[in-house]
């Protein structure tokens, strides 16, 4: 491992994300491609974040986030129908929630390194961090990323 950079470890395949994405787009994403995390890019292929289902559960914990209690059963709307005009109970209808986009639940603390930085300074980054990915640039462009996965491999084959 001593001799080992975040270029030898790092994986250049990176899938990243959109800041315009849905949150339920990101959730099939992260599904289908078996990943725990991706990177957030602006249009211009700039990395502004990172995101993980550890955003998207702080996003619907959030107070006044839990559809249960604020949106009444099917059964009582249809019961308040029998009884009054549709025009009377209207106002106690509870609208869609606004669309939420990946710009407002990503994290906007990138961790990153540069190819030639030592996997062991990766590693003790990661750590200090208390991350599960580490993203590898080059001239501030994306060219890989390291996840603990990565990090393990490295561990099982030295």
């Amino acid at each position: 491992m001593k001799g080992l950079t975040a270029k030898d470890v790092m994986n250049q395949n990176v899938l990243a994300v959109g800041t315009d994405w849905s949150v339920d787009y990101l959730t099939d994403f992260l599904v289908e491609n078996g990943i725990s995390g991706a990177p957030v890019t602006s249009e211009d292929g700039k990395l502004i974040g990172v995101v993980s289902p550890t955003d998207i559960v702080r996003h619907r914990n959030l107070p006044g986030k839990d559809s249960r209690t604020d949106s009444p059963h099917d059964y009582y709307c249809h019961e308040l129908e029998r009884q009054y005009a549709k025009e009377k109970i209207r106002p106690f209808r509870i609208g869609a929630e606004p669309l939420v986009t990946l710009r407002d639940i990503m994290t906007p603390m990138i961790f990153d390194v540069n190819e030639d930085t030592k996997a062991k300074q990766v590693a003790d980054t990661m750590i200090r961090g208390r991350i599960h990915r580490v993203f590898v640039t080059r001239r501030q462009k994306l060219v890989g990323l390291i996840a603990t996965v990565d990090m393990l491999k490295v561990i099982r084959d030295s």
